[in-house]
């Protein structure tokens, strides 16, 4: 990989280098959730930055991947597989061992450098020639010696679809991969763009090792609940009288119906939060769910109603419209 290949990935999700891993996620479930495929259908721009942040996702919701990233930089998986291969190479013609652990490979312009470096200082006949090859990493063995091919796993991603109730509570799905048929358990609280790893069950390598499956969840429209950002968000609709006066109304929550207070005066939009009624969080509390109101003028209406309707506009003190009155261009 050449210096100008180089992936910020912290850049990428727009966290700081210090971020913890809830920032991290946060991140990449606002980005996911922007640049899906699903949302930008055609967009090459959007596929490619959606296949960037769930690359840096998942180098950077690893612990022991992002320690490897914040130690090597751009060689993180070059050093990844000297470890790998035990760190510690033995040449039986030289008699040389060469411990990686721990290496510090900033000093060099790119990972061929280093090669060449070690190659200078430990080939004593010159019959030895390595490559690096960028994809998919790792070092090719052209005439003996210790170089050895590269054989790393490739990932699979796949989208999986589910209900709020799913999401919710959580469901074991049954799914095809490839001529196996797997369960997978979806912990309860998943959302829009979440990640779920099935560790072994993506693509095989040609030598044998298998990459993990990564099934990013998809959520269907619920008719009554829906996200903004993070949080779960619903609309009730109130009459005029009850925004005037204020009232007790009954809700629904993801639980069911609870009673809440709309206080004399609400406007049409302001939201009401209902502590502990929201989405699961990842550790395992409850978030917050909020009623955003919504004033409806009926369409229907008795005689009686109208009759009482013209006495409140006869007596009416305050005029809506005193501030506007004085607006020009």
């Amino acid at each position: 990989m050449a210096t100008t290949d180089f992936k910020d990935y912290y850049s990428i999700l727009g966290v700081d280098k210090k971020a913890s891993e809830s920032d991290i996620k946060k991140a990449y479930r606002k980005l996911a959730l922007k640049y899906h495929p699903d949302r930008n259908p055609n967009d090459k721009e959007a596929e490619n930055r959606f296949k960037e942040i769930s690359e840096a996702y998942e180098v950077l919701s690893d612990p022991e991947k992002r320690k490897k990233y914040d130690q090597f930089g751009q060689y993180w998986q070059q050093a990844d597989q000297f470890q790998q291969r035990g760190g510690t190479r033995t040449r039986t013609s030289t008699g040389f061992n060469t411990d990686m652990g721990g290496f510090d490979f900033s000093q060099y312009g790119s990972f061929e450098e280093f090669v060449d470096e070690l190659l200078g200082r430990f080939n004593t006949g010159g019959r030895t020639r390595y490559k690096y090859q960028a994809s998919p990493g790792g070092f090719s063995d052209f005439g003996g010696g210790f170089g050895t091919t590269a054989d790393v796993a490739p990932d699979t991603e796949a989208t999986i679809r589910l209900t709020f109730s799913e999401a919710f509570r959580g469901v074991q799905k049954r799914l095809s991969v490839g001529n196996e048929v797997i369960n997978v358990r979806i912990p309860a609280g998943a959302k829009q763009g979440s990640r779920i790893r099935v560790p072994g069950k993506g693509k095989s390598s040609p030598y044998g090792q298998k990459g993990d499956l990564y099934l990013n969840v998809q959520l269907q429209p619920h008719s009554f609940f829906r996200f903004e950002d993070d949080q779960l968000v619903c609309e009730v609709p109130i009459t005029p009288d009850e925004a005037v006066l204020g009232a007790n109304i009954d809700v629904p929550t993801p639980d069911g119906l609870v009673s809440v207070k709309v206080p004399a005066g609400v406007r049409s939009g302001q939201s009401l939060r209902l502590r502990g009624k929201g989405w699961i969080k990842p550790n395992k509390q409850r978030g917050d769910l909020f009623v955003r109101v919504k004033i409806t003028v009926p369409k229907d209406i008795s005689s009686t109603e109208r009759e009482l309707y013209e006495k409140i506009k006869a007596n009416r003190k305050e005029d809506p419209r005193k501030e506007i009155k004085q607006i020009r261009l």
